[in-house]
């Protein structure tokens, strides 16, 4: 009978030997590093230039980064943020649920309420909700069409300049926000809605505690850069009188005409508070995003083989250790 060694093949020992690691070599991008270099002496050149221009009146800055006045115009800024944002969100679940209704009335108005808040610049709303007294001197509380009126206002009484903010912000966020509800609540299989309802479960509670529960994890973040946005576009409240950061500060350089120093003071401000919000809408996307989480998971290593055990090679035969022979 032949043996292995006169049948021209190599042992099976030398057949199971594993061969050598291929020595990967990453690609260098030199190109990548040089850019990021010239990026970064721009970024130190612009720095340095506003930190050793005298126009800049650092000392300005620091005086009104704490006063009075400004802190007064920093806490109107968030409560118009917060509240516009409350009418917002709750007016457009209201407007999304209008939009998704069966009813065609309901779907119309919800359809044209958005076109038209959508349609038109949030700054020409505030303006019109500030000289609203122009088109309507009295605001009348009755019965249209049959003479009953039971009450009558100034309209310049009852809507001021920080009612007007909060009017054109929360009403123009609304339509914006109507979208993104409804983005989410299409975003849930209808399977959840139709076991809830077959459990018994009325509409409503379905919609509250099944259908927008499992919607949040889509509106939220879109919903968080609504609320940043917001926060920055309730300086165009200055037009009106508004009395939030902005106008507070242009009223000083009105009379100091250190217009400069107040916008570093007013973009130091608008900075800090959007880190605040950044940081708000992280942990809540973190909290309704559990369960979805995209993160890979790390590769699992193999198990080393028993050195006792047989290596199946190639062509079906096996290796085994001479000690266990």
């Amino acid at each position: 009978m032949a043996t292995t060694a006169d049948s021209g093949k190599p042992p099976v020992a030398q057949r199971a030997q594993r061969p050598p690691d291929i020595k990967s070599v990453p690609v260098r991008h030199y190109g990548t590093w040089v850019f990021a270099a010239v990026v970064i002496y721009l970024a130190v050149a612009v720095l340095v230039s506003l930190a050793k221009n005298p126009n800049m009146e650092w000392d300005v800055v620091g005086e009104y980064l704490f006063k009075p006045l400004t802190l007064r115009g920093v806490v109107v800024t968030i409560e118009l943020t917060i509240i516009a944002m409350l009418i917002g969100g709750i007016g457009g679940v209201v407007l999304a649920v209008m939009r998704l209704s069966k009813n065609p009335v309901l779907g119309v108005i919800a359809s044209f309420y958005i076109w038209f808040f959508r349609g038109t610049p949030v700054l020409v709303q505030i303006l019109i909700w500030g000289f609203l007294g122009a088109l309507y001197p009295t605001i009348f509380m009755g019965l249209p069409f049959m003479g009953i009126i039971f009450g009558s206002w100034e309209t310049s009484a009852v809507i001021g300049a920080f009612a007007a903010a909060i009017l054109g912000l929360g009403l123009n966020e609304a339509a914006y926000d109507a979208e993104l509800v409804r983005a989410g609540i299409i975003s849930v299989s209808p399977g959840q809605s139709e076991a809830a309802l077959s459990l018994g479960m009325p509409w409503g509670m379905t919609m509250l505690r099944v259908v927008l529960p499992q919607a949040m994890r889509i509106i939220i973040p879109p919903f968080g850069n609504n609320t940043i946005s917001m926060l920055k576009t309730t300086s165009l409240v200055s037009v009106i009188g508004g009395n939030e950061l902005l106008t507070r500060l242009q009223t000083v350089w009105g009379q100091t005409f250190q217009i400069i120093p107040l916008l570093v003071v007013a973009c130091i401000w608008y900075l800090a508070l959007t880190t605040v919000f950044s940081i708000g809408q992280y942990y809540l996307e973190k909290h309704y995003g559990k369960g979805h989480s995209r993160k890979s998971e790390a590769p699992k290593k193999q198990k080393k083989q028993p050195a006792g055990l047989a290596t199946k090679l190639e062509n079906g035969a096996s290796a085994i250790p001479e000690e266990h022979r």
